[in-house]
């Protein structure tokens, strides 16, 4: 498992403690019950906590699932921004 993934886990599991970590993986705005505006901020406010980075607002509604916010965390990495 790479670090963003890691580190990415560790977020979920910190705002969803109830989710196995296979369940975090196929985690989605649509799947999580408690997935609402509250839990996504912060969350939000937890990644950018962990990563050391600001994410625009603009783009939470994109960010809606795990594999959004890995594949942008994988993108900002690469680029050395978010």
């Amino acid at each position: 498992m790479n670090d963003v993934r890691q580190r990415l886990m560790k977020c979920f599991a910190l705002v969803f403690p109830e989710l196995s970590p296979a369940a975090i993986e196929q985690a989605s705005y649509s799947t999580v019950a408690k997935w609402d505006s509250v839990a996504a901020i912060t969350l939000l406010t937890v990644i950018e906590e962990e990563f050391g980075a600001a994410i625009d607002l603009e783009l939470l509604p994109e960010l809606n699932s795990f594999a959004a916010f890995e594949a942008h965390l994988g993108k900002c990495s690469t680029r050395g921004a978010s």
